[in-house]
Parts: structure tokens; sequence; C-alpha cells
């Protein structure tokens, strides 16, 4: 009998060790159901020690049976793509009843982590860190990229009871409703695993909050951290206008879709600049001197309006093919064109209503966006529901070639498409209806409800039937598809303007050159160059190009004078009065060669005039009452 035993006992741990060694496949993953997962998640994240730029987690998962499978956030809604950042996770150890429990990577979804569990086994405590990219004076902290769950459930039913330890003495501010807070450390309510990572946390050291909707039933609050004390601080005036961007938001869609809302603002030039949106918040980034400098703040000033709407169109109305179980399975971008491109669209419409910018200010945006897409020679070859379709790739490829090869044009480009739409439903109502009705229909359901209600194309083009007959589905499939040389928008001219060109920038193009640090001459010479002279795009078979002006080589110097920015403008407009063709002095690598481009067109920047017909894009920016 003992021996019996002892052949039985190495037999299970010999299979044991061969169940956790052999190479798992995805194939054995679990589909999620839609059924509550049993018990919750204990989630703690420790951001003490961010000045090293680690942060330390300790999670709690309840568990059952003899396997459990953990995934790690793969795809995240907003970002378009397979982009949780799993690289970033070290030291991770899973223990079970106080023992390590080894563990193993799925093979073919290298998100997934298997763990075979021991008799007696009801939890799993997992202790990991997270190199983070830390700042010493704020936090940006997205839940997804600290938290693991068990797979084959939805992440909207799974419960997790989250908590954070503060760095000393900083302030807080997310979605996620407090519990109780003591000293440093913070607790959350219980809240789902979906809607963890729907609400993103923001801590500083500098911290301004302001309420956006005084005296409102629905709160809304715009909180500030970043470098410094005075970046913080945003002006009477500025306030104003983002209190009336949340008025003449929820005037437009009749409804809203969020508990509470909180603007996270971080103004800094130590992080990407950038909006990511939540449904019942945004992580929004911006310049140090966004609340300081009136002309970047009117550059930016379309980023918090883009991400508030998202919570009304992204996350409360979601293609379909957007809206997946848990955050595992592959979304599909085809809609991002109504997603990103009607929502950058109403961005520019609203920041104008609002007074962020005036009327004028968002025809200069217009006419920067369709100079843009004008010069877009990859248009010879890619269609713009290919730019939506492709996006996830994208990330892979080398830089240059920008116009060439195309990138997430839905975004700029969705603005003319939409406003082609608008401007077509005005004029075939004789100004009876408005996208704002679509807005309406489309949005202004279940008010103050989160969840999400999805579409399809279908659903588009019925809604936009209702609001004014039209073959609908033709008119957005031929600019979606089309290919070619011309830009197939026209909404600037249905609005009654049209694109020019002078050797003037707008102040707008001016501080965007600034902000970017780069020089913007793809309407004339044909090349983009930054700071330190190295050219970053150049316009498909133009003169520069052909001439070896392309990505990636530098301009050493430009007619005998070293490179600046100012050199290469002057010499670019010396030209249109001389026949002399423009000569370079470029580096590529380690080789130098001279360059002549004859090129005589002067410089180009774009702008909008009024040509026939009503003032419609003036009717558009018009707020409403």
């Amino acid at each position: 009998m003992r021996l019996l035993l002892r052949r039985a006992t190495l037999a299970a741990a010999v299979a044991s060790a061969i169940a956790l060694t052999a190479p798992a496949t995805a194939s054995d993953l679990p589909a999620a159901v839609d059924q509550p997962y049993p018990g919750n998640l204990v989630l703690h994240v420790d951001l003490s020690d961010a000045a090293r730029h680690l942060y330390h987690v300790r999670e709690t998962i309840p568990v059952s049976g003899n396997h459990a499978i953990l995934y790690y956030p793969k795809w995240i809604p907003g970002v378009h793509g397979p982009s949780g950042p799993l690289a970033n996770v070290a030291g991770f150890v899973v223990t079970g009843n106080g023992k390590r429990l080894p563990w193993r990577r799925d093979l073919q979804e290298m998100y997934a982590f298997h763990v075979d569990l021991p008799a007696g086994v009801n939890a799993l405590e997992l202790s990991f860190d997270y190199l983070a990219p830390a700042t010493p004076g704020y936090i940006p902290l997205s839940f997804n990229e600290v938290a693991f769950y068990p797979a084959g459930y939805y992440s909207s039913r799974i419960t997790v009871e989250p908590s954070v330890k503060l760095p000393a003495g900083w302030k807080y501010a997310s979605a996620l409703e407090t519990a109780a807070q003591s000293g440093d450390e913070v607790r959350f309510k219980p809240v789902s695993f979906e809607n963890l990572v729907d609400s993103p946390l923001m801590t500083g050291k500098h911290f301004t909050r302001i309420d956006l909707a005084p005296g409102q039933d629905t709160q809304v609050h715009l909180n500030i951290t970043g470098d410094t004390a005075a970046g913080v601080k945003a002006t009477d005036e500025q306030i104003a206008k983002q209190r009336s961007l949340v008025v003449q938001a929820n005037r437009l869609f009749g409804a809203h879709h969020y508990a509470h809302y909180d603007f996270l603002l971080v103004t800094s030039d130590h992080t990407g600049h950038f909006g990511l949106e939540h449904h019942q918040s945004s992580d929004d980034r911006l310049f140090a001197n966004f609340l300081t400098d009136a002309d970047v703040n009117v550059a930016a000033g379309t980023l918090l309006p883009h991400e508030y709407i998202h919570s009304w169109n992204g996350k409360f109305r979601r293609p379909a093919d957007l809206w997946t179980p848990s955050f595992a399975e592959p979304m599909q971008d085809d809609l991002l064109w109504v997603y990103e491109g009607l929502t950058d669209y109403w961005a520019g419409v609203l920041t104008a209503r609002s007074g962020i910018w005036t009327t004028a200010q968002w025809r200069d945006s217009l006419a920067g966006i369709a100079a843009d897409m004008s010069a877009r020679t990859g248009r010879s070859w890619r269609s713009l529901q290919d730019t939506a379709d492709g996006i996830p790739l994208m990330s892979r490829g080398t830089p240059g070639w920008t116009n060439y090869r195309r990138s997430s044009d839905y975004y700029p480009e969705g603005q003319l498409l939409w406003l082609d739409v608008d401007t077509k439903i005005r004029t075939l109502s004789n100004g009876k209806h408005t996208l704002d009705e679509f807005a309406r229909a489309f949005y202004g359901m279940d008010n103050g409800s989160y969840t999400p209600k999805t579409y399809t194309f279908d659903d588009v083009i019925a809604t936009l039937n209702g609001i004014q007959p039209y073959d609908w589905a033709s008119f957005l499939r031929e600019r979606l598809d089309a290919t070619g040389d011309t830009l197939p928008e026209h909404g600037i001219e249905g609005g009654g303007w049209k694109l020019v060109y002078d050797d003037k920038p707008t102040p707008f193009a001016k501080t965007m050159e600034s902000l970017r640090k780069t020089v913007n001459l793809a309407y004339s010479l044909g090349i983009q160059v930054s700071d330190k002279g190295v050219i970053t795009d150049a316009q498909w078979e133009g003169v520069a190009a052909k001439a070896g002006l392309v990505p990636g080589v530098t301009l050493v110097a430009i007619n005998g004078k070293d490179y600046s920015a100012q050199v290469l403008k002057d010499a670019v407009t010396a030209a249109k009065s001389n026949s002399a063709p423009i000569e370079f002095l470029i580096k590529d690598i380690d080789d130098y060669s001279t360059v002549k481009v004859d090129y005589h067109g002067g410089l180009r920047y774009p702008h909008l005039v009024r040509a026939d017909g009503k003032d419609l894009i003036g009717d558009i920016a018009t707020p409403r009452k």
C-alpha cells in the first residue's frame, strides 16, 4: 500500500510538472462568460516609491479548481491597438496559502499566465513591481498597468476593491468613488474590473481642483497637476470657457452619460502630450505652459473638449466591433472615422461654441487640416477607411514619409468628412435640419447611464436618414473608400468658404510650429524639418524629395549659411524672385553631399476666405441657447 501511494504521489507530481512546463496554447483559454465572478479581487497599489520610478503592487484573486489563468489587460479601449504595457511588469511572484507557486506564460497569448493550484488554495496572492516612467511632481496612474484579472469572465462581472498609497502629502483625483482615506492611504468603493480600467487616478504635489458645473446636480470637475505651482492655476476667463464647454456639450447631446465627470489634466514638459478618453473622466496631458501662455492655450484648446465628447461618442455609444467582453479579445477599428473623426469634428465645433476659440480660429484650424489632407500623397494608394482598419499596425513602422504612408488620418480628415455631412444636411433641408439633430438622436437617450450602447454602420445611416433623407451610405462610402490625388470632402466649400494660400502663416500655425519644434513647408518646398535640421517628412515625388531631401537626412547649410529655421524660410522666399536653385549641404549618417532644389514658388500657408453661398461654418460655430 505504501509503495502504491508513493507511486501515485510521484505520478501526480510528474503530471503536475508536465502540465506546467508543457507549452500552453491560446486554444486552451476559456471564452469569457456573462456571469458574476465568485468573490472580489483586492488590489493595492503603493505609489510612495515613485521617486525611484517604481510602483509596488499587491493583488488577491479568489480561485477554485486545480488551474487558474490570469490575464494582463492587452486591448485598452481608446488606444486602438494591443498596447497593454506588460513589459513594464517585473518581480512577478504568485503565492497560495503562503507558498510560492510556479507560473508559465501562454506561448500564443502572451498576456495570459497559467498557474496550477495545489489542493486547499482558494486565493492567489500576486506581488510585482511596475517599472513606471514617473516624474518627481505628479503621477498619472492607469489601473490597466497594475492589475491582473481571471480569464473566463466578462470584465464587467468581475468586482475589485482598489486602494492606493499616495506619496506623502499629495492630493489626488479619480472617477473612482472614495470609501475612506487615512493619511496617504486611500480606499475606493468596490467597482467592476471594466470600470477600474476605465477610471485612472491622478496625484501630484501641485494640485488644483475646479468646479465646472457649479449649482448643478451632476458634478464636473477640472483637476490639474503638473511641474509647477503656477502651471496648475487657471485664470477666471479659462474657467468660464471650460464651464461653457460643459453647458454647450449638454445642449448639443441632450443627455449626459456619467454620474460625475473629472478631467485629469497634467501640465508638464516631461510627459507625452495626448488625451485618453474614459467614461467618467479623461487622462489629459498638455504642455507645461498650457495655462500660462495664451497662444499655447489656444493651439491646444481642443484636447479637453475632444476627450469630454468621448463620454458620449466612444464610451456610451460605441462601435460594435470596439466592444469586447474583456481586455483579451481583439478590437476592430473600422468605424474609427465615427468614434474619433466625429468626436474631432464636435471638438472643433464645441471649442468654438464655448468661446475657447473664436470662429476665426476654428476656420484657421480647418484651413490647416484641409491643407494637410490635400497634401497627403498617400491618398493615391490608401483610402481613409484603411487608415482606420490598419491602425493597430502603425506603431511598427519606421518614421518618415507620413504623407505617403498615411497614419491616423481618420482624426483630421474625419473632421472634414463630418463637416461635409453637416453642411450637406443644412443645404438639402434649406437650413431646417442640422447635424445637431443627429447628436441628440444618436446620443440623447438613457440620461445618466454609462452602460455602453453599441452601433453599426447601418445604425449611423438610419439615424442620418431620420434627420434628412438622402443616400448617405453612398455619400460616406464614396469618401471613405476614395483613392486618387484629390481630397474627396467638400464641407468647407459647402460651408461658404474656400482654401487659399499666401506667404503669411496664421497665428495658430506659428504656435504649432513652436510647440512641435518644426518648420512646416509641406505646401511649398515640400518638406518638414525639426529644430535640429532633420527632415521628418517629405512630399512623395515632390521637387525636394526627388532632389534628395528625404526623411532622415540633416540640413547642415543652405546657400552657404548654417541651417536655421529662418535661414531656410529666407532661402525659399529669395528663390521666388530669381531663377537660381536653392543649394543645400546635407548629411546622411556620416556622408555629406550638396543638393540643388529648383523651387521658386515661395512660402505657402493655408487660409480660408469667403466664397459663394451662406456662411454655414459661422452658423455651426454659433453657441446654442
